[in-house]
């Protein structure tokens, strides 16, 4: 991929894995730069991966192409405001991409200017190991440029799915953003029920996480039919189908969707927590 200059605002564990895929895929450490105000963090970056680090997030940015939003969500807005006249006099103005979670386009371009273009990402944990997935949403005025850039960027951490509404970054945040624990849970009550019946303790615990594993991986390797993959696991009368039917006779699916509607109400809930934030 080209190189762009692309810089970070905030240098934590988001941060580190995109600058880690990033790198990997040949991008140049020296497009690379960081603002992060602690200094260990800092000095962790630069030995890590080689790339400029600055605690001033003004020079971060410096004719930056991309700027990558990658601070707690309660502090986008002070970053932003403060970054305002720089952003708004660099000529084109730098595309700006979001991962603090639920701060709305609007409240973005507010603290930014509105020159700002801005795209949103909803990234989850495993883009820790290269084996994320992002949801994207790209706000008013994104360039089918910038859109294609947002996703070379984004994608170095793993799958990128773009999304049509903003909302629906609500119900990405319920699926895939929250949705890794809602895996290891299933994981961790197997793996408990089995040790309850008798199997010792680490030779269950390795058969839940190794199941775990093994499972992702033949679907995320597969066309993404996942109740082909399901029926082919399922044999007629079998061990697997008790199972299932123990589920469907529990409502597991009426408790999956009750989950996956209390995580987008909370998502909602707290973008409009953070909207308030005073601009």
């Amino acid at each position: 991929m080209k190189s762009p200059r692309i810089g970070f605002l905030g240098g934590g564990n988001m941060a580190r894995a995109l600058i880690g895929g990033l790198v990997a895929r040949g991008v140049s450490a020296g497009e690379l730069s960081v603002g992060e105000p602690a200094e260990p963090a800092r000095e962790q970056l630069a030995r890590d991966f080689q790339v400029r680090v600055s605690p001033d997030n003004r020079l971060a940015i410096r004719g930056c192409e991309l700027i990558i939003l990658a601070v707690k969500p309660q502090e986008a807005g002070p970053v932003l405001q403060a970054l305002a006249p720089s952003l708004q006099q660099s000529a084109p103005p730098p595309v700006l991409v979001s991962v603090a979670a639920g701060i709305r386009i609007a409240s973005l371009q507010a603290w930014a200017g509105d020159l700002v273009s801005v795209v949103r990402a909803m990234p989850n944990r495993p883009a820790l190991i290269g084996a994320g997935v992002t949801g994207l949403y790209a706000g008013p005025g994104v360039t089918l440029a910038q859109k294609t850039l947002a996703e070379e960027i984004m994608s170095a951490a793993g799958p990128v799915v773009w999304v049509a509404r903003e909302s629906d970054l609500d119900v990405v945040t319920a699926l895939s953003g929250s949705g890794p624990a809602y895996f290891f849970l299933l994981a961790e009550l197997m793996m408990q029920a089995a040790i309850d019946a008798g199997l010792e303790p680490e030779a269950a615990r390795r058969l839940a996480v190794g199941t775990l594993y093994g499972a992702g991986a033949m679907a995320r390797g597969s066309d993404g039919d996942l109740a082909r993959l399901r029926q082919e696991v399922t044999s007629r009368g079998g061990t697997t189908e008790a199972a299932l039917g123990a589920f469907a006779a529990a409502d597991f699916s009426g408790i999956v969707a009750s989950a996956m509607q209390a995580a987008t109400r909370r998502s909602r809930e707290l973008a409009a927590q953070f909207g308030d934030i005073p601009q």
